[in-house]
């Protein structure tokens, strides 16, 4: 699940719509989930409206509220089907690579609950939280703070999976994030060619 809602007040345009290196940070939010086996992919929208190819878009009418309120509605959405657990993440955070999901699920078919991506053994982005999980993570989310209220209530359930390797957890939130992001994906693309 891609949260995907928000109308980047701080940033001065919607981040789902945000264009870096040919790939809109929604696109390339669903990329990520995708390439790393997540499926459905679901994005949970907001301040404007997000369609993909082969992605469910789930609208949160609450989106001004903060995160915690797209977190609840995409755990909804999923709820109605027969998903094992979900993997949530940020489309502010680009610079996440594939490999993250795919180690999260990993963790998870191992028997982990709760998996998160760390980055040098802090944890970011993104998270993996099995279905059984759910209705407390649904109780806690509330306002700009998503799972976190949960990951801190329960930190026996959390498995951290470190990720550092796989790619970076750097959020863009303001034009100098932007900007920052912008010169990192450029070497990152020269280093790959």
């Amino acid at each position: 699940m891609l949260l995907a809602a928000g109308s980047g007040s701080r940033l001065g345009q919607p981040k789902a719509l945000v264009d870096l290196a040919g790939s809109t940070l929604a696109e390339r939010g669903v990329a990520l989930l995708g390439d790393g086996g997540a499926d459905p992919v679901i994005v949970v929208t907001g301040a404007v409206p997000v369609e993909l190819p082969g992605v469910v878009a789930v609208h949160n009418p609450d989106w001004e509220t903060g995160l915690g309120s797209s977190l609840a509605t995409g755990l909804l959405s999923l709820s109605n089907g027969d998903a094992e657990a979900a993997v949530i993440a940020l489309a502010d955070q680009p610079l996440v690579g594939a490999d993250s999901v795919r180690r999260l699920i990993g963790a998870f078919r191992s028997g982990a609950g709760v998996a998160v991506a760390a980055y040098e053994g802090r944890p970011r982005n993104p998270v993996l939280i099995a279905r059984e999980h759910w209705p407390a993570v649904l109780e806690l989310a509330a306002g700009d703070t998503g799972a976190r209220p949960f990951l801190r209530a329960h930190p026996e359930l959390v498995t951290l999976v470190e990720c550092g390797d796989t790619g970076r957890p750097d959020d863009v939130d303001t034009p100098e994030d932007l900007a920052r992001v912008r010169r990192q994906a450029a070497v990152r693309s020269t280093e790959g060619s």
